[in-house]
């Protein structure tokens, strides 16, 4: 019979355990793959522990090697799964990745990672200044990560279940929708404004009809149906960083849809198109041309064009008069069309629609602001009927 292997204690070493010259504990196992792989520790108590970790791993089917990758790594690994994801997307994508680079967090192995430990780094993050809508992007990508991981049974639960808001405080600005005499203020004073008269079409249509400013931008004359009042909305029109444009679906698969128009967007299409220049070339994005809304070069518009000009707009305002404004963008515009509508009685699903929101949730919770006025027109309505 072979003499058992023993350590310089004369323990008796189990198979696969072996001393090291070195002082340190070796064990040698084959992985789920076939692979042979090696664990070492100081001692044999702890090399034993290892051990029963390794063991059960591999009956649970585990990749115990695989584990050992990096956060970084698994990110890495993950993104490039996700094809044809929006522009939008992937530069969110590297925003993380560029973040993740500068952590020592990313460099930590995934098995090691417990939920306590993702949420004290949120908590770092927040005290290096990073605010609440960045942390939930880089958890956008974390959390589907590991979901990956835990589907390949490399982890054995996912860390970044948890929401941030129980984290982090909510820092972001909450939007809201403008009352009815900022409405008139703001509209009286971009009308009023030699300068900035221009855009005043832009702003009913968006404050008529709840479009994001993309879809707005994205229309041609083709999508206008004045016989029977309504857009077409089926497309964004957006820009890269390197200045080149792109055609995208709308923002959700109900962003697809017709949005009718009253007769203050119905007069505005027509000063658009009246007004419009035909430019010397005509520019092709992605099978389309003839966008309504053109720059100074004749270029279709984006975002930032009318971003920028409102901010002036509230800069200006906001300088001459005591009363101020508060910050008005396409995007409160928006809010402002959704909240309107739903004080107005809309139907909650028939609101969804126009809006172009994936579910009624996004329509109640995010985008409708009621106030006391509306709430006490609703109450002695029902208190009339009662």
């Amino acid at each position: 019979m072979a003499e058992k292997r023993k350590d310089k204690k004369g323990r008796i070493l189990k198979d696969g355990e072996s001393y090291r010259s070195d002082g340190r504990y070796m064990y040698r196992y084959t992985d789920i793959r076939g692979n042979r792989k090696c664990i070492y520790a100081q001692t044999l108590s702890e090399l034993r522990e290892k051990e029963q970790l390794i063991q059960r791993d591999l009956q649970d089917g585990i990749d115990y090697a695989a584990g050992s990758i990096t956060v970084l790594s698994l990110v890495k690994r993950y993104i490039p799964q996700r094809q044809g994801v929006r522009y939008n997307t992937k530069v969110g994508y590297n925003f993380v990745l560029n973040l993740l680079k500068k952590e020592d967090f990313a460099y930590r192995q995934i098995k090691d990672i417990k939920p306590s430990d993702a949420k004290q780094w949120f908590i770092k993050l927040h005290d290096d200044g990073y605010k609440y809508s960045s942390i939930t992007t880089i958890r956008g990508v974390l959390r589907p990560a590991f979901e990956m991981a835990v589907e390949d049974d490399i982890v054995r639960r996912n860390p970044f279940s948890f929401r941030v808001v129980d984290v982090v405080p909510n820092d972001s600005v909450t939007r809201k929708a403008l009352s009815q005499e900022e409405k008139e203020k703001y509209l009286a004073y971009v009308l009023g404004d030699k300068c900035r008269r221009r855009y005043y079409d832009e702003i009913i249509i968006l404050l008529g009809t709840g479009l994001r400013i993309s879809e707005l931008y994205g229309l041609t004359k083709s999508d206008i149906d004045f016989k029977e009042r309504r857009i077409r909305v089926e497309r964004q029109l957006t820009r890269t960083r390197n200045c080149e444009y792109y055609i995208e679906k709308p923002k959700t698969d109900s962003g697809e849809r017709y949005v009718p128009m009253d007769g203050a967007v119905y007069q505005a299409f027509q000063n658009v198109i009246e007004n419009r220049k035909t430019p010397k070339v005509e520019m092709l994005i992605n099978g389309h041309s003839g966008f309504l809304f053109l720059d100074k070069d004749g270029k279709p518009k984006v975002a930032g064009h009318l971003e920028h000009a409102m901010k002036r707009i509230i800069d200006n305002y906001n300088k001459s008069h005591d009363e101020k404004l508060p910050r008005i963008t396409p995007h409160v515009l928006r809010h402002t069309f959704c909240t309107e509508m739903a004080n107005a009685g809309m139907e909650i699903k028939n609101l969804q629609y126009l809006m172009g929101h994936a579910d009624a949730y996004t329509t109640l919770n995010t985008y409708t602001h009621s106030s006391y006025v509306a709430a006490e027109k609703a109450h002695a309505k029902i208190a009339a009927n009662r």
